[in-house]
């Protein structure tokens, strides 16, 4: 195991009912002005929006809103946040939403307190030290923004999808209540369930050694996933299943499966450039990614791959064929993605093959400046992963 520090100071209210606490948090959090940032008409029609403001008005906090986020958040309705929160005076950003407004909201927060440009930090990595406090109202389970340090913009002006960190990117509080995404539908709720599981796969998929406490905990919400994803499809309002996959979401990005072991995030890199290019589901494209990513980096390390699909998977291990049973449990992953209804290949997903030159050049990896940590990843190795999707 590395040496690593952890810092997780996210305050979370889980449970029934729990946005109608957000009033008293962000009083108790120091916030007398808040922006009220949330996507489309979903957080209104649902009377979401009408419960948090009512528990806002309660605490006598004043507040401005915002609303509009699409997926893969777009650096328009950034700076429009940036404009009307130094124009409005807030001290508080409360997003209301999925992983796409609390992404948001965290650019916002950043770009309120830097006079330069906000994107510096998704284009030139600077790390976010300052940034307004934001809460979070979670209504769908998938990114785990509300419990990490993590923000991914794309940006219009060329359709660029980066991502920027900092320690004050997290929120000061998150409220779960996991009866608002009981009425997500079937495919967004596959996306999410994917989402989670890459982020889990982009820690498990490690050079560290001796990581068995991680390791373990890795495995164990990969298992989790596959059993209430089942659980959740075919009952889309099982709020027990909506509970496990809610908190599951959380830790598998706070870093706690982390901490001690590099990392890869090679496939969220790929993916980064199908939804900025094709704007399609984040979730939808890892489903097609992860995958193929795995069969094309299995040879660099086959017994890690052979643990995934014995300990995860339950795949009898090959001792004479080890590879046999490495691809075996990349197999069961594939179809278990399938079986969930996520698109698999780039056929299904809408993408192009005429297109992968292009998608190759969005990412700006060269060969000096490669991609992942589990194996470092070049134009040649991106195109060939792209390639591989074909199928």
């Amino acid at each position: 195991m590395e040496n690593f520090t952890f810092y997780a100071p996210t305050y979370f209210d889980f449970g029934n009912d729990s946005e109608t606490h957000c009033g008293k948090l962000v009083k108790r959090f120091g916030g007398s002005k808040v922006l009220v940032h949330f996507g489309g008409g979903s957080a209104k029609r649902s009377g979401l929006l009408d419960k948090v403001e009512k528990a806002l008005k309660d605490e006598g906090i004043p507040f401005v809103e915002l609303g509009g986020v699409m997926p893969n958040p777009r650096s328009g309705l950034v700076y429009q946040g940036i404009d009307l929160c130094k124009k409005e005076g807030v001290d508080f950003i409360l997003a209301v939403g999925g992983g796409s407004v609390i992404d948001s909201a965290k650019a916002i927060a950043a770009g309120s307190l830097y006079e330069g440009d906000f994107w510096d930090f998704y284009s030139k990595g600077i790390p976010v030290t300052k940034a307004l406090p934001v809460g979070t109202v979670l209504t769908i389970a998938a990114a785990g923004s509300e419990g990490s340090p993590d923000s991914v913009i794309t940006h219009e002006d060329g359709m660029y999808k980066r991502g920027a960190s900092g320690e004050a990117y997290r929120p000061k509080f998150s409220v779960l209540n996991p009866e608002l995404t009981c009425t997500l539908g079937a495919y967004q709720t596959a996306c999410g369930v994917t989402d989670i599981m890459a982020h889990i796969c982009e820690r498990y998929f490690t050079n560290s050694k001796d990581v068995e406490v991680t390791d373990r905990l890795c495995e164990g919400l990969l298992k989790t996933m596959i059993h209430e994803a089942l659980k959740v499809i075919a009952d889309l309002g099982n709020y027990q299943a909506r509970a496990n996959i809610m908190w599951a979401g959380m830790v598998a990005h706070n870093n706690i499966c982390g901490v001690g072991r590099g990392q890869d995030w090679a496939s969220h890199g790929i993916e980064h450039e199908l939804s900025a290019l094709y704007d399609c589901a984040h979730g939808a494209g890892l489903a097609v990614v992860m995958p193929h990513w795995m069969e094309y980096v299995v040879d660099h390390d086959v017994n890690r791959f052979c643990q995934f699909a014995t300990r995860v998977w339950g795949v009898d291990m090959d001792f004479e064929n080890p590879k046999a049973t490495a691809m075996e449990g990349i197999r069961r992953f594939r179809n278990f993605l399938s079986s969930i209804g996520m698109p698999v290949t780039f056929a299904e997903l809408g993408a192009k093959e005429e297109d992968i030159p292009t998608l190759v050049k969005q990412s700006q990896v060269t060969d000096e400046n490669k991609m992942g940590g589990f194996v470092r990843l070049g134009p040649a190795d991106i195109t060939n992963i792209y390639k591989l999707c074909l199928k």
